[in-house]
């Protein structure tokens, strides 16, 4: 397995596992339950831990894809710097979950507030990983990419073409 399967293999944890951890820790939110918290707590911090990896193995999937014909570098710029503020974001929340975490075991009376702003700060982590993941998505998939239309007799190279179809 080289980098760029490794990237792309990583990439989608810390999206489904952030979108999973909000939706447990709202539940938690909503029962009062610590211990749900603490599993919605415990998933953030491994996402954060898994961005790590994703994040280092995509100078080397930048490498792979830069020189392929269709790759546009203005898209791969967009995700790299999108994905630079996201791993701080992604570090923020999972210091926070840490932080969280401990403030429940321990029965801190500000635990209801760092919850709240724990799954305030998820939500918008998974909105910036999600548009991070959309922008990486277009650097090779051309029909996810805004004014283009894509079938089989065009062939997206960054230029606005002529569709011709063949049902007229």
């Amino acid at each position: 397995m080289d980098v760029i399967h490794l990237h792309l293999i990583l990439t989608h944890f810390p999206i489904v596992g952030t979108i999973i951890g909000i939706g447990i820790m709202a539940y938690g939110q909503f029962a009062t339950n610590d211990n749900i918290k603490k599993v919605a707590l415990i998933i953030f911090i491994i996402m954060a831990i898994l961005t790590i990896p994703v994040f280092l193995t995509g100078e080397g999937a930048e490498e792979t894809v830069e020189h392929i014909t269709g790759v546009s570098e203005q898209l791969i710029e967009k995700h790299e710097e999108l994905a630079e503020i996201a791993i701080w974001l992604m570090g923020l929340l999972g210091t926070l979950s840490i932080i969280n975490f401990f403030a429940i075991i321990k029965k801190l009376s500000f635990v209801k507030t760092l919850s709240l702003i724990t799954l305030m700060v998820s939500l918008v982590t998974f909105g910036l990983i999600a548009k991070v993941g959309n922008e990486g998505g277009k650097i090779r998939h051309s029909e996810i990419r805004t004014n283009n239309v894509n079938n089989d007799n065009e062939r997206f190279n960054g230029d606005e073409k002529e569709v011709h179809n063949d049902d007229d």
